[in-house]
């Protein structure tokens, strides 16, 4: 975010646009998703499995079965209170406290997505190598050349 007081980002983060919301809504990968999608976070879609990593339910680990894109939070198979009347509801989770340890990949914009996200790092990768390579020649000085200074006379001034 641009700004750095409280309130202002406290208002971005609730009534910003929704394209800019879904952007904070993401949970890191699991150390060999990492690996193998060369990205560390993706945004949390229904049928993703995932593991609870702060709170009670730590180390609670199914699958997203919503997704609450109002309240920014999800809500994981298995992780249910019960209430006082005896019936269960599920527990709302921000999407911060997880990580996701399956990916959800039928849709093909997601994979899409991710190849792109993992493109980046490969072709970082490579340019370094590149780099490393191709010994760059020593660059010539330029000469600068003089501004002839105008005189207050020259130039119509008193």
């Amino acid at each position: 975010m641009k700004t750095t007081k409280p309130r202002k980002q406290r208002k971005k983060l609730y009534q910003g646009p929704l394209h800019k919301q879904y952007r904070r809504f993401s949970a890191p990968l699991s150390p060999d998703l990492k690996s193998s999608h060369n990205t560390n976070s993706v945004s949390v879609r229904t049928g993703d499995t995932v593991r609870v990593m702060r709170g009670d339910y730590k180390g609670f680990e199914g699958k997203v079965t919503e997704v609450d894109r109002r309240r920014c939070r999800i809500f994981v198979e298995g992780v249910t209170r019960e209430k006082v009347d005896g019936s269960t509801a599920l527990v709302p989770i921000h999407p911060s406290k997880v990580t996701i340890t399956h990916l959800n990949l039928d849709d093909k914009w997601r994979r899409e997505i991710l190849k792109r996200k993992g493109s980046v790092v490969e072709e970082v990768k490579l340019s370094e190598e590149k780099v490393v390579e191709e010994p760059k020649p020593p660059k010539k000085k330029r000469e600068r050349r003089k501004r002839k200074r105008e005189t207050a006379a020259e130039s119509g001034g008193t």
